[in-house]
């Protein structure tokens, strides 16, 4: 049985396909994950590190395929759990709406840990000023929640101008290094066979792949693109492909800078400054004195992206009870889902306060643990999406053969080979080497349980979406 919604709609006609893709790459962070993830990649896969990122790219690309068809015949802020539902069916969708809430909540609880750290120590470098970081956690919450209650356009403006901002400063590095490298030093090494196949493929593709966790959230602006059919996959390739050039590319060039030198122990040996070190010799410091600056309008920029794709995700599941239907309610103003943007502001508050009455350590527990979880929760959204393409595929017989069930086939092969990975090398990917910290991964069956058992209970679980022909 399908209920007609009571509550105004979400604003339609109001995202075009540079806002999506603003959202996006926002989510994926370009220049955080590059000083992040980058350098971990380097140290455990070494000189391979720009093929590795070239392999995550193409999977996901594969992926991406069979989701962009699909997402031209199931519009829907439900995002993954629509379209697991519509391939998959109820229970799988239901299973798919607990995995996603446990991955963006923890996503975006971990990344408000990092800037909470990032804030404060740029406070202390900059002003001299020493603030705690759970002051500046408590007032990032409330500024993304201020964004999160106001009209989408606002928050893709913002996002738009942070993304270019970040983007620049590497390509600048990038242009740097290339301009400066003989032409005889140049190097392919990094997409040989031999270099990417090596004893740490494991962990530093797991890495890599982090690097793009936030894509997928493409379809959940659906109802409020324009020309949805069009816009959302076309806004899904060109996310993928713009991330995917921009991480191979830069990780190639940062191989350049460190060419006469052993990559992987540098890297090793100092994570943090690995990519500010490259950029001052190149560029100079001035220039890393800014990127500095735009790590945390980085980390901002992920964190106001997640929220509005949680907030929608949490609109869309409420319109289907399932959770409380007052989630569900649109703003008159700004036509946002101001309720379930308050109730998840809400919700992080608890959650990061968890963690500061208990004195952790923001990157070293709240971080690291909660983005470990939520990048397993996300890797296994997305496996069970590649399925649900080849069922929707089978079904219906909307989509080609090669887009329905080839395309996504291979990439939910190198999908779940990402989550087995991830859980194999959790303690690696959360720093956690004992504790409570190594059980995490069981809460994603926990949550596809509990998706599970909340669809059985509530009134009405998941009606599907009309198909657009």
């Amino acid at each position: 049985m399908q209920s007609e919604p009571t509550q105004p709609g979400l604003k339609p006609k109001s995202l075009g396909v540079s806002d999506i893709v603003f959202f996006v790459i926002a989510a994926a962070a370009p220049l955080g994950a590059t000083l992040g993830a980058g350098p971990v990649v380097f140290a455990m896969g070494g000189t391979g590190a720009p093929g590795i990122y070239l392999i995550a790219s193409l999977v996901l690309l594969l992926f991406a395929i069979g989701f962009a068809a699909m997402s031209r015949h199931v519009i829907s802020a439900g995002g993954f759990a629509e379209l697991v539902t519509h391939g998959l069916g109820r229970a799988a969708g239901n299973a798919a709406g607990g995995i996603a809430l446990l991955a963006y909540i923890a996503m975006l609880t971990g990344i408000y840990g990092q800037f909470a750290a990032f804030g404060a120590d740029l406070a202390m470098s900059i002003a001299g000023l020493q603030v705690d970081w759970r002051v500046v956690a408590l007032l990032i919450i409330g500024l993304v929640g201020i964004f999160g209650y106001m009209d989408v356009k606002v928050s893709a403006k913002v996002l738009g101008v942070l993304m270019i901002f970040e983007i620049l400063i590497l390509l600048v590095f990038d242009v740097a290094v290339i301009a400066q490298t003989n032409a005889e030093s140049f190097t392919w090494n990094g997409f040989m066979p031999s270099q990417i196949f090596t004893p740490g493929l494991g962990v530093a593709l797991m890495f890599a792949f982090c690097c793009f966790v936030g894509f997928e959230s493409t379809t959940i602006y659906g109802e409020e693109a324009k020309n949805p059919s069009r816009t959302v996959p076309l806004a899904t390739y060109v996310a993928i492909a713009i991330i995917g050039i921009f991480y191979t590319l830069t990780t190639w060039c940062l191989g350049l800078a460190y060419a006469n030198s052993d990559v992987q122990s540098v890297a090793g040996a100092d994570m943090i400054n690995f990519v500010f070190n490259a950029n001052t010799q190149y560029v100079g410091p001035l220039s890393t004195e800014i990127m500095k600056i735009l790590v945390v309008t980085s980390v901002f920029a992920v964190l106001l992206s997640f929220h509005n794709a949680l907030s929608r995700y949490l609109f869309a599941l409420a319109r289907n009870h399932f959770v409380p239907r007052q989630l569900s309610r649109v703003h008159p103003k700004h036509a946002s889902p101001h309720v379930a943007s308050v109730v998840l502001s809400i919700t992080t508050l608890v959650a990061v306060g968890l963690f500061m009455v208990t004195n952790a350590d923001p990157i070293q527990h709240l971080y690291l643990w909660m983005v470990g979880l939520g990048t397993l929760a996300v890797l296994a959204l997305q496996t069970l999406g590649a399925a649900a393409v080849v069922g929707f595929t089978l079904k219906t017989q909307k989509c080609s053969r090669w887009q329905g069930i080839i395309a996504p086939t291979l990439g939910g092969c190198g999908l779940a080979t990402a989550v087995f990975l991830a859980v194999a090398n959790f303690d690696e990917l959360t720093g956690a080497k004992e504790g409570i910290a190594t059980l995490l991964p069981w809460l994603v069956v926990i949550a596809a349980l509990a998706g599970v058992i909340n669809g059985l209970r509530a009134k009405e679980k998941f009606p599907v979406t009309p198909v657009v022909s």
